[in-house]
């Protein structure tokens, strides 16, 4: 017995065919739900003094974003209309809208003191500041005395 080896193109999954399915689909679809472009990067770090959020959001300006406090949900959102348009004497040649929004929420615990939450933003990255409370902050080492 020889064994032979076969080519077998299926009709179903010709190469056209393969492009179209690949073309004609969303990244979402082709890599997965996880990935999200409209929700930008965030770093959260820890201090003794605080805690401090950073959001990556290049080509915003300070008057894009809106950070609400609603009980102890933090919500950090942003909206931006683009408008990029080429004129030839009031006439249109090319007009282009762009609409970009976020928003980010995020639970805080007991320990901030929300009355004194701040935000900058600088070079592309909101910076939200979230103070501990005196009680939360770690008591620094001190020695008991003995009666």
């Amino acid at each position: 017995m020889n064994i032979v080896k076969v080519n077998q193109i299926i009709p179903e999954r010709s190469f056209s065919n393969m492009l179209d399915e690949i073309f004609n689909k969303n990244i979402g679809q082709i890599v997965g739900t996880d990935v999200d472009h409209n929700r930008p990067a965030v770093n959260i770090s820890e201090t003794e003094a605080n805690y401090k959020i950073d959001v990556a959001a290049p080509g915003l300006s300070k008057e894009d974003f809106t950070i609400a406090l609603d009980k102890n949900i933090l919500t950090i959102s942003a909206s931006k209309k683009n408008e990029d348009s080429e004129t030839d004497k009031n006439n249109w040649r090319r007009k282009e809208f762009n609409y970009s929004s976020f928003s980010r929420s995020f639970t805080l615990n007991d320990e901030i003191e929300i009355i004194h939450i701040v935000a900058t933003y600088t070079h592309g990255i909101l910076e939200v500041s979230l103070p501990k409370k005196e009680e939360a902050k770690p008591l620094p080492p001190r020695t008991i005395s003995i009666n």
